[in-house]
């Protein structure tokens, strides 16, 4: 099976895309990643084939101002660029970033079938949630529901002027104005991380994070037997500034009233002016494997993106999360009620030496980082849904 995984350039959405084809190919089947080639090298190392994904860069004619028009505008530009190395590759089924909408559109030029990949919980609308980002869990009584109520009529214009402009960018290019469905929706997430929903929609399926690390190395943990803990800078460009200096500050013995060993983990060296702040021997800095290191951990302080904060659960470590913007938030207060981790914002260094202890030494945020982990073994298999969609699909043999 021939299939073209679609996903843009950020880490949190082209590394599930490298996991989800490494699971296609172990099956089997041939999978290509059409993404940023900044990438590339550390997929190929793995075997993964990975092609340029044409319209993911910004145009002068852009208009970044408006998030609705620049997200329809270059989904529009690059499923027209996509659709013939689509058809060039052979593809016999497309799964598209739940971000990267173009994907999608060109699957639907090509009268391919395809399936939406959400790297991260169901982000979908939901008549029984307040909005998705508030942080909030559902209301509850008359009360809360009338809040969540009033919370969504008051973002549901902003939702009408996006689905207005899907519209006009699709019959730009030949498309019905009507956004058509995915045949299936691939939600790549630990169930534990969800919230219940009335109106689960019945073509979605939970088949777990989709976690891959793009580096082979492993870090040189600093020895003995105190507590470890890793700091994962946000790789977002959303995430909240000055995290790692404030963390390694509120590490400090000085600041923290104990010793702990240290690792930071990131995409991008750190600034050695925040790593000499501390004890040279107590601390590793660089890139290596974050499940490995994590597998020895006993606290992870990072920015709440959702594959950390997956690795971490799958780990059973718990959680100091400093989380910026986007859906950090929403994943931030989700371990939170879960009792996973606590939730620093604004950061303060007085405010992560408060968090970092609680976690420490209470074991039941341990215990709820276990229980989100372990929820792992209630999800489906994407390849199985994968060719349930292929094989239920008929194909079309042209491009429009």
């Amino acid at each position: 099976m021939r299939v073209a995984i679609v996903a843009g350039s950020d880490a949190g959405h082209a590394f599930p895309a490298f996991a989800l084809a490494e699971r296609l190919r172990a099956a089997g089947d041939e999978p290509v990643v059409f993404t940023s080639l900044g990438w590339a090298d550390a997929a190929r190392r793995r075997g993964i084939e990975v092609a340029d994904l044409p319209g993911l860069r910004a145009e002068d004619s852009d208009d970044d101002t408006d998030a609705g028009a620049k997200l329809s505008a270059r989904a529009a530009r690059m499923a027209q660029q996509l659709a013939a190395p689509l058809r060039a590759a052979g593809t016999e089924l497309v799964v598209s970033d739940v971000i990267t909408v173009g994907g999608g559109w060109a699957a639907q030029l090509c009268g391919l079938p395809w399936i939406e990949l959400s790297p991260h919980p169901l982000y979908r609308p939901s008549r029984g949630l307040p909005p998705i980002g508030s942080g909030l869990e559902p209301g509850r009584g008359l009360g809360g529901r009338l809040r969540d109520t009033l919370m969504r009529a008051a973002t549901a214009s902003s939702i009408r002027q996006g689905v207005r402009q899907r519209e006009i960018a699709r019959r730009s290019i030949g498309l019905g104005g009507l956004d058509a469905a995915p045949s299936a929706r691939l939600v790549a997430t630990l169930p534990g991380l969800e919230v219940p929903r009335p109106d689960w929609p019945a073509d979605a399926h939970l088949v777990g994070p989709l976690v891959w690390e793009p580096t082979d190395e492993v870090f040189s943990v600093p020895p003995g037997d105190r507590p470890l803990v890793v700091v994962a800078p946000s790789t977002a460009q959303t995430g909240a500034a000055d995290m790692l200096a404030v963390a390694l500050a509120a590490l400090s013995p000085a600041s923290l009233g104990r010793t702990v060993r240290v690792v930071v983990s990131g995409l991008d060296d750190p600034d050695d002016a925040d790593v000499a702040r501390f004890d040279g021997e107590l601390i590793a800095a660089g890139r290596g494997r974050q499940d490995e290191v994590l597998a020895q951990a006993d606290l992870l302080i990072c920015g709440s993106g959702h594959g950390i904060l997956a690795k971490a659960m799958l780990a059973s470590v718990p959680v100091v999360a400093v989380p910026g913007g986007g859906d950090q938030w929403e994943l931030a207060t989700r371990i939170r009620r879960a009792g996973a981790g606590r939730v620093v914002r604004p950061v303060t260094t007085d405010a992560v030496v408060e968090a970092v202890c609680a976690v420490l030494d209470d074991p039941a945020y341990s215990r709820a980082a276990r229980a989100i982990g372990d929820s792992v073994t209630d999800v489906v298999d994407p390849v199985a849904v994968v060719r349930r969609v292929l094989a239920a699909s008929p194909r079309l043999d042209s491009c429009v």
